[in-house]
This record gives structure tokens, C-alpha cells and sequence, in this order.
């Protein structure tokens, strides 16, 4: 074989330009294969991206059904004459921690306050209290022992 034809000049560029060539070709599969694999991520990133999106929509959903529910029963509840002292009882409370706080001669008077009020329902509940006393003797409680006699059929 006769090597001296392998570094004639246009030998060595034909040979230098082949190596190039091949290094190239080499450079852009390896950039396709990468492509492939970023557009293989990025189409599996949409589709988890997707179904998590559709995922929140579905519980906002339901949490949006279960809260106007809720809201259709607590209008329900208020509307009911016990839901209605209930919402009072409530504001109520609120406003007694409200002017706890902010008001500071409040607070004393408040606590007799309701000192007092506690005894009056207390003696209420026993009988000793006049308007009780007066209102069970009127219209009774209707308990055994309250009930009115029958009407007697003598005559």
C-alpha cells in the first residue's frame, strides 16, 4: 500500500473535511436525540400539569355545590324561630367580647349584669318570682299538676 498518497495535500483536506463531517453528524444526532427527549418531558409536564389542573377544578367544583348547600341550609336554620335566638344568642356573644376589650368601665358592670340576670332566671325557674308565678297561675305549664279540672257533667 503507498502511504504517501494518504498526505498528499488534497488527501489530508478530504481526510480533515471527512473527520469534520463525521464530527458534525455525531454533534447533530446527539442534539436530535435530546430534542426528542425534552419534547418527550415537556409533553408528559403538560399532561400531569392538565390533569392537575382539571383535578382542582373538579374540588373547586364540588366545594363550590357543597358550600352554596351549606349556605341554603344555614338560611334554612336562620329562617326556624330557635335558628333565629341561636344567630342572636351568637351576635350577642360576639358583642359581650367586643365591648369586653374595647370598652374598659364595661366590663365590671357587664359581670353584675348578668350576676343579676342569672339570679332572676334562677329564681324564675324555682317559682319564687312574681311574673313567673303569675303567668304559670294564668295559663299553666301544662304538667299534670297545672291541668284544670275536668268540666262536671252534674246538672
Amino acid at each position: 500500500m503507498d502511504y504517501h498518497l494518504l498526505f498528499q495535500p488534497f488527501a489530508l483536506g478530504l481526510e480533515l473535511g471527512l473527520f469534520l463531517v463525521a464530527l458534525v453528524l455525531w454533534r447533530v444526532v446527539r442534539l436530535k436525540l435530546e430534542l426528542g427527549r425534552f419534547k418527550q418531558h415537556l409533553s408528559d409536564r403538560l399532561e400531569l400539569d392538565a390533569s392537575s389542573a382539571h383535578k382542582i377544578k373538579k374540588e373547586t367544583e364540588a366545594l363550590r355545590r357543597e358550600n352554596e348547600q351549606l349556605r341554603i341550609r344555614v338560611a334554612g336554620f336562620n329562617a326556624m324561630p330557635e335558628g333565629r335566638l341561636q344567630q342572636d344568642l351568637e351576635v350577642f356573644a360576639r358583642a359581650e367580647k367586643r365591648m369586653m376589650v374595647n370598652v374598659p368601665g364595661f366590663a365590671p358592670a357587664w359581670e353584675s349584669a348578668k350576676a343579676a340576670a342569672q339570679t332572676e332566671l334562677a329564681e324564675e325557674d324555682a317559682g319564687k318570682s312574681l311574673p313567673k308565678r303569675v303567668f304559670s297561675r294564668l295559663f299553666g305549664s301544662g304538667g299534670p299538676k297545672d291541668a284544670l279540672p275536668a268540666p262536671s257533667t252534674d246538672t
